[in-house]
């Protein structure tokens, strides 16, 4: 009898336990799914420090600076993140950063608390740190040496930190000569024992347009006024004979209690405190890219008197609001996770660069230019076009609309639409024309509150110009010819890259009703068929003269080696890019078996990389052949558990400004934007058991749609269902989709 009592009663607790766990299971918001650490290793180059959605501020722990943490050391190789997971020496927080970016830019501004006396250079005054936690719209760290703990936050444009620090002296260090940018020149002013102003210079994307490096100007509030402050700044050392009469000849020097102007390289300022107990100093930095006077009102707008507690509460409420736009409904904790801080990821870029008063630099900084609404920056299409902005157009239509009128303006300012903004500069990296894709594919998904034909025209200028165009560089050989040749580097690609945006143009023309550009654009599209060889089933370079480039080796120029012919990829991973013209591709290939069939080869001889944008979408080309859908629903599964994970290394590589989040949030909803500029989805298995996304009503006709799978084992698709009724196909319409109410995917 007593083991009896014994049992039930066990029973009874852990039914109680496990309701309890379920229900703080189910109240958890999207918000605190975020997993900031998700792609701060394995190059993924995510940050994990605090940013209100598509913030212009953010604050990131600055560890990649000296030998001790080589070798992901950002003096030691090509690195474009301002933290590595795997690295351990702190040297500070920097105040602007991008996130998911293949070269290094910005990671400037650095704020970094010490105790005792006052030390300026970074390899003796950084340190080891521990216990970092890292949340949506929060982080912190203990930083060893000093026994300070750091903690920050964001608002749009302004980081605000919080350093506790223990009795004795303590100082917060603004260090302006150290960062991520190969740029170098700054300017730093004390105004007063609680504020600090100043600029940092910052530019060269990619090593490219070091004449258009442009400045970041900030101003720093302190909620307590320093005892002693001061500047710093480190002179070059000079040889010769001049060098004799220079006794300040390669020295630092330490200004200190002044209130002047200082310019340099390496500069700096320190205020010092001197605590009885153990105290906390709050430290708010505003961001502009017009003026110290507009940093100080950003700051003073945003966050006035707010504080630490308050400006966090605020971000992690707008962070949720986002993130609820898409809802899941089953699937593991993991699941969750990494699906929540994908989502996260691509709402960091593109973000604003307007100030509060809707002031912005212009391309070129000619003039600083206004807006009532929104001006966006960071532009990375190349990867962007492909998923994110389509994701954005779908769950987000209005930052989308508003990301389109952006870049209209950018023609405006600079003749041309983007092509890799950043910052009012144009870097023109990558290749290809990609701003038109990413405008017809929002177009035609009804996104259409801007100058449609406005952006028709800069469309046709990039498209035709053939002299001095920078969008499309040997844009007369591809007219005359169908292609460019390997005068031109990464030919292949470039001219897929065309195809593509020239289908888009045609799409745009055709709804517009002008039938010549239509036809016209359309056949261009096409003409990456001269460069197909049949004998070996691949897209392949030609010369000038027409004949096949030799020695040709299709598995040339991956893991992003240099090649001819290939821009970050090679034959097998271009071997499809033709997404506009998959049926006319399996057609002049020979027909489903051998397009299959050369589809699973890219697979098979493991030339398929997950981690760059050619060739994300060929797990779901198998549906295009009928029978084969269940490759690509077991492919899709296998890719996500295999190279997104709840950990740093949880992304395949580099972000790309979240086209590889985008890339997971598709594939974990069942749905994949298979033709850019298309509206057009394909299917494979959701992930979760109900997802509900939500829907804008000014731009579509439905609060939400909801996307449902019923399972029986796991096992192949065997139908689909939309509003209940059966949908005898592996694609739907983006009109169909949104104005559904429900689509389920039952599976065997």
């Amino acid at each position: 009898m007593f083991l009896n009592k014994t049992k039930t009663l066990k029973t009874v607790c852990i039914f109680y336990m496990l309701f309890f766990s379920i229900s703080i299971f189910a109240q958890q918001s999207p918000v605190d799914y975020v997993n900031p650490f998700i792609g701060t290793s394995n190059y993924g180059a995510a940050f994990p420090g605090p940013i209100a959605p598509r913030g212009m501020a953010s604050i990131s722990p600055f560890n990649v600076a000296g030998k001790k943490n080589t070798p992901m050391e950002k003096d030691s190789q090509w690195l474009s993140n301002p933290y590595v997971n795997e690295n351990n020496f702190l040297t500070g927080f920097s105040q602007v950063n991008l996130s998911g970016v293949g070269c290094p830019e910005l990671g400037v501004i650095l704020l970094m608390p010490t105790t005792g006396k006052v030390e300026i250079d970074h390899l003796k005054y950084g340190s080891n740190y521990s216990n970092e936690i890292a949340k949506a719209a929060f982080y912190s760290v203990n930083i060893d040496k000093y026994k300070v703990k750091g903690e920050f936050t964001a608002s749009t444009r302004v980081g605000v930190s919080r350093f506790t620090f223990p009795k004795g002296q303590s100082n917060i260090l603004l260090n302006l000569g150290l960062g991520l940018t190969n740029e170098e020149g700054a300017m730093i002013k004390v105004v007063s024992s609680t504020e600090i102003e100043g600029m940092r210079s910052v530019g060269s994307f990619c090593y490219n347009s070091p004449e258009d490096a442009y400045p970041v100007y900030f101003v720093a509030k302190f909620s307590k006024p320093a005892d002693k402050f001061g500047v710093w700044k480190k002179t070059p050392k000079y040889n010769g004979v001049e060098a004799q009469w220079m006794g300040y000849n390669g020295k630092t020097r330490m200004m200190e209690n002044t209130i002047k102007t200082v310019v340099g390289d390496s500069i700096g300022s320190y205020f010092t405190y001197k605590f009885e107990k153990q105290e906390t100093v709050e430290v708010k930095v505003g961001i502009s890219y017009v003026s110290i006077e507009n940093a100080r009102e950003n700051l003073e707008k945003e966050t006035g008197k707010k504080s630490f507690d308050d400006v966090y509460k605020d971000t992690y409420n707008e962070w949720n609001e986002e993130l609820s736009k898409i809802l899941v409904e089953g699937g593991s904790n993991d699941d969750r996770t990494i699906f929540y801080t994908a989502l996260y990821h691509t709402l960091i870029h593109p973000n604003i660069l307007n100030d509060y008063n809707g002031q912005y630099p212009e391309i070129k900084r000619t003039k600083i230019g206004k807006t009532d609404g929104t001006r966006y920056t960071v532009f990375s299409l190349w990867d962007t076009y492909r998923n994110m902005h389509p994701l954005t157009s779908l769950v987000y239509p209005k930052q989308q609309s508003d990301m389109i009128k952006s870049m209209l303006e950018m023609y405006d300012e600079n003749g041309w639409l983007p092509k890799w903004e950043l910052n009012s500069t144009e870097t023109f990296t990558m290749v290809g024309d990609p701003a038109s894709i990413v405008i017809v594919d929002a177009c035609l998904k009804g996104i259409q509150d801007f100058d449609i034909y406005r952006a028709y025209y800069a469309m046709l200028k990039g498209a035709d110009k053939t002299e001095d165009n920078p969008l499309r560089p040997g844009l007369k050989e591809y007219i005359e010819k169908g292609y460019l040749s390997t005068n031109y580097a990464g030919p292949v690609s470039t001219t897929l890259e065309y195809n593509t945006s020239d289908y888009a143009i045609s799409l745009l023309a055709k709804a517009l009703g002008e039938k010549d550009d239509y036809k016209r654009f359309a056949k261009r599209s096409l003409s990456y068929q001269k460069l197909y060889d049949k004998d070996l089933k691949l897209l392949r370079p030609r010369t000038a003269n027409g004949k096949w480039y030799e020695p040709f080796d299709p598995e040339a120029g991956s893991n992003f080696q240099t090649n001819v012919g290939f821009i970050e990829g090679n034959a097998w991973q271009y071997a499809f890019m033709v997404p506009h013209d998959m049926r006319g591709y399996i057609k002049l290939m020979g027909g489903d078996k051998v397009f299959s069939d050369q589809l699973q080869k890219v697979f098979d001889l493991k030339q398929f990389d997950m981690a760059n944008e050619p060739d994300i979408a060929y797990p779901y080309l198998f549906n295009y052949v009928k029978g084969q859908e269940w490759k690509s629903q077991e492919m899709v599964k296998k890719l996500v558990q295999e190279y997104f994970q709840n950990k740093p290394k949880g992304l395949p590589g580099n972000d790309d400004t979240g086209t590889m989040s985008a890339w997971l949030i598709y594939s974990m909803m069942g749905i994949y934007p298979i033709s850019p500029g298309d509206p057009i989805y394909t299917i494979t298995t959701p992930m979760f058991h109900r997802i509900t996304i939500k829907l804008d009503l000014r731009y579509y006709k439905k609060e939400s749609i909801v996307i449902e799978r019923q399972e029986n084992n796991d096992g192949k698709i065997n139908s689909i269902e939309v509003n209940g009724k059966p949908h005898n196909s592996f694609f739907i319409s983006h009109e169909d989709f949104v104005n559904g109410k429900t689509m389920k995917v039952i599976q065997n």
